[in-house]
């Protein structure tokens, strides 16, 4: 009995294994799993979910030399876990639901990229040079004639109408991927990025709208 226990004991508290997806760009990620599908690479990540990406891009996959403790699944822990919430109520509701309505974007997906982006500071400027609500990029704001990037309602609008934009062309994952790295990037790896940034940002909206 003693063995039995210790045996279990020690598979709960050993390491899982990973693997190491290199793409032919130089850049890499570890990632739990992976399997294919036709010419599409699915991979498991390690804090769970899926990412997609189009086989030709890897170059190699290769075991993970690091080890990672998975984390614990128990009901317990679950419950424990707290889920970030969408914020109920804003300042800026009442000009979220106008850009909405006016380019068919739901208002709650705007909201979680507000409060994602940043937090709902109309001040906010990133060391990139992303400005306001909705973080926006110089090059965005040129590219719909936006001024005054500042001003909440601006910001809003134009924010919403690029989110408008790149939702008619990707589904949401790759839409608010290409919000983070742009559309180029997700054409290139022909799904989400290889790029921690933009995989946690894909994540944190996501889970903000379940």
């Amino acid at each position: 009995m003693r063995l039995l226990l210790a045996l279990i004991v020690s598979a709960i508290a050993m390491p899982a294994s990973a693997e190491v997806i290199v793409f032919s760009s130089a850049r890499s990620m570890s990632v739990a799993a992976h399997r294919f599908d036709g010419d599409r690479m699915i991979v498991m990540l390690r804090g769970g979910g899926e990412m997609t990406f189009d086989r030709a891009l890897v170059a190699e996959i290769k075991p993970d030399e690091v080890p990672w403790a998975e984390e614990q699944t128990s009901s317990e822990s679950l419950e424990q876990k707290v889920r970030p919430q969408l914020v109920e109520k804003t300042a800026y509701d009442a000009l979220i639901e106008t850009a909405s309505a006016r380019h068919e974007v739901d208002a709650r997906l705007v909201k979680a990229v507000i409060q994602v982006e940043s937090s709902f500071q109309p001040r906010a400027r990133s060391p990139k040079g992303a400005m306001g609500l909705m973080q926006l990029m110089p090059a965005t704001a040129r590219r719909y004639q936006a001024r005054n990037v500042f001003d909440p309602r601006v910001n809003i609008e134009t924010g919403t109408r690029h989110l408008g934009t790149l939702l008619r062309e990707f589904e949401l994952p790759l839409a608010l991927a290409a919000y983070n790295a742009g559309e180029a990037a997700v054409r290139r790896f022909g799904g989400i990025p290889p790029y921690a940034e933009t995989q946690a940002y894909v994540a944190r909206i996501l889970n903000l709208l379940q």
